[in-house]
């Protein structure tokens, strides 16, 4: 399944740095650090840039939906958590950045809630993602 997270976060990743038409040198490291701590290596990312090299933002988004989804609940917070950061990156939130995660949460049924508790954890030093019980 690793390689499902590894293409499905790479998606995403493309589709939110994109949505603004630049990239900030902050999304840049931190796109650098997500390739490191996920051990994405040199010949998936050159496998990914290919694939979509003749895709629409809407193909590319439903691949990487289609990814995501075959991924476990864990690698699916970790993606969002992830994808949350890189959105704040650049210091602002764009609408079109909100409205591309806030979709992709809700075709993978992921929480918000959940997303941003295991984002706080990351941020607090601890390493794991946690899924919380629903009541």
């Amino acid at each position: 399944m690793k390689k499902d997270y590894h293409l499905a976060l790479l998606h995403f990743v493309h589709m939110l740095i994109n949505t603004d038409n630049r990239i900030d040198d902050r999304e840049m490291e931190l796109i650098l650090k997500i390739k490191k701590e996920e051990q994405i290596d040199d010949a998936s990312f050159l496998e990914f840039s290919r694939s979509i090299a003749q895709l629409n933002r809407q193909d590319i988004f439903n691949r990487g939906l289609n990814l995501l989804n075959n991924c476990t609940e864990e690698e699916k917070l970790c993606a969002f958590v992830y994808l949350f950061q890189l959105a704040e990156a650049d210091t602002s939130i764009s609408m079109k950045e909100t409205r591309l995660l806030l979709h992709a949460l809700k075709a993978t049924n992921v929480d918000f809630n959940d997303v941003d508790i295991s984002a706080s954890l990351v941020a607090g030093g601890t390493k794991h993602i946690v899924k919380l019980p629903r009541n």
